[in-house]
């Protein structure tokens, strides 16, 4: 990969790149080799983007379609659970705000799209971007931020197990 390719086409976009990794990722050396296998796709099928929707949005499917197949392919080689050991919680200090630290570990007990759709939100996009990054209908959207938000409101109150 070229330094200039990823300079202009991926670095601009590492904030959320990193943010959707670390939502699927418990420990640094996974959240590393998500971030590096994303990169490698990006550059691998660069050419395959065809304008018919923004850079911007193609990098988010393109991250988080990574994300997914190696959560899936990692799911096969080890028991998954929904819900993180304190443990692991503990460990995976992503910010520096102990609150972020919190709200970023509830995240994690969402299903895989709901963690897609709240990255999205919380990124401010609308829900016409956030139903074409993840292949949905725009009008479901709002209803199932809604209810991720009434489920991450359960489980940052200690009411969800």
């Amino acid at each position: 990969m070229s330094n200039d390719f990823y300079t202009s086409s991926i670095l601009p976009y590492a904030a959320i790149i990193i943010k959707i990794c670390r939502a699927y990722t418990n420990t640094q050396e996974d959240f590393e080799d998500y971030y590096q296998e994303v990169c490698l796709q990006i550059w691998r099928s660069n050419e395959n983007f065809r304008g018919q929707s923004e850079w911007s949005t193609w990098i988010y499917r393109l991250t988080l379609n990574v994300c997914l197949t190696l959560l899936k392919k990692n799911s096969k080689h080890h028991v998954t659970s929904n819900h993180l050991p304190d443990v692991v919680a503990e460990d995976n200090r992503t910010f520096d705000d102990e609150s972020l630290n919190h709200l970023y570990n509830a995240i994690k007990q969402l299903s895989e799209v709901d963690r897609a759709v709240i990255l999205l939100y919380l990124e401010e996009k609308t829900y016409q971007e956030i139903a074409e990054i993840i292949g949905t209908n725009p009008n479901n959207i709002g209803v199932r931020v809604k209810r991720i938000k009434e489920r991450l409101k359960k489980i940052l109150d200690g009411k969800v197990n």
